[in-house]
C-alpha cells in the first residue's frame, strides 16, 4: 500500500499500543524514535483506546484502516484490536517489508504480574512474537496526580539504549527467538537512577520475560 525507501539501510522498528494511536505515550515514544534518526519508523495502531482487550481479534468483519499524518514516520490507524494491528503492520499489507522490532506502547499504567494476561499492550508485543518477529511492550507506572504527560519523553529515552542493544543483537543474530520483553518504566523516572534486570514471568513459562528497571 505504500512505497518505501528501500536504499534506507536504518533497522525498521514499528510502534503500536492500546491507548490509541493518538495517545501520548505513544507518541512520545514515536518522537524520540524519529528524533534519534537511527531508525525507520513504522506506525501501526488503533484508532481508538483499546485497553484490556488481551489478545482479542476482529473475525467477524473486515478490518479498516486509514492514513494516518505522524511527521517522520508512516502511519496508519486501524479499526481493531492491538492483535490486530501488529497482524497487519507485520503482514506486507500496509508496509513493503516487514519490520526487525516490534515496540508496543507506551502504556498509561504498570503491565506487571497478572496484568500481561488482559493488557492490549503486552498482546501487541506477543502476536509479532507469534509471528517469529522480535518485540517489546514498554509501560509507564502513571500515578495520577504525580505524573506528568512529560514522563512519557523520559521513558522513551530510557528505552532507547535497550532498543538499539536489541537491534545490535538481531543483526548479528544472536537475539534469542523464545520470548518477547515487557518493559515497567517507574513512576517519576526523571529521579531514579536507570538499571535493568531480566527475569522470567511465573506462570508464563518460559514465553515472557519481564525488563523491570525497579530491580524486582
Amino acid at each position: 500500500m505504500e512505497n518505501n525507501n528501500s536504499s534506507d539501510e536504518r533497522p525498521t522498528v514499528m510502534v503500536t499500543n492500546d491507548d490509541g494511536i493518538d495517545a501520548p505515550g505513544l507518541r512520545a515514544l514515536v518522537r524520540v524514535l524519529i528524533s534519534s534518526n537511527l531508525f525507520r519508523v513504522l506506525v501501526c495502531a488503533p484508532v481508538s483506546e483499546q485497553s484490556a482487550v488481551s489478545h482479542s481479534i476482529t473475525w467477524r468483519h473486515p478490518v479498516s484502516v486509514k492514513q494516518v499524518d505522524i511527521n517522520g514516520a508512516i502511519a496508519f490507524a486501524v479499526f481493531g484490536t492491538p492483535a490486530d494491528c501488529t497482524s497487519l503492520g507485520i503482514s506486507k499489507e500496509l508496509f513493503s517489508f516487514v519490520p526487525d522490532l516490534v515496540i508496543s506502547g507506551i502504556n498509561m499504567g504498570s503491565n506487571c504480574g497478572y496484568h500481561v494476561v488482559y493488557s492490549g499492550t503486552v498482546a501487541g508485543a506477543r502476536e509479532a512474537f507469534f509471528n517469529g518477529i522480535p518485540a517489546v511492550s514498554v509501560s509507564y507506572d502513571w500515578v495520577g496526580g504525580k505524573s506528568s504527560v512529560d514522563d512519557y519523553m523520559l521513558a522513551a529515552e530510557a528505552c532507547l539504549p535497550i532498543f538499539r542493544a536489541i537491534l545490535a543483537e538481531i543483526k548479528n543474530k544472536s537475539y534469542p527467538l523464545n520470548g518477547f520483553l515487557n518493559i515497567d518504566i517507574p513512576t517519576d523516572i526523571a529521579n531514579h537512577k536507570i538499571g535493568v534486570k531480566a527475569s522470567r514471568h511465573l506462570y508464563v513459562n518460559p514465553l515472557l520475560k519481564v525488563f523491570d528497571v525497579r530491580k524486582r
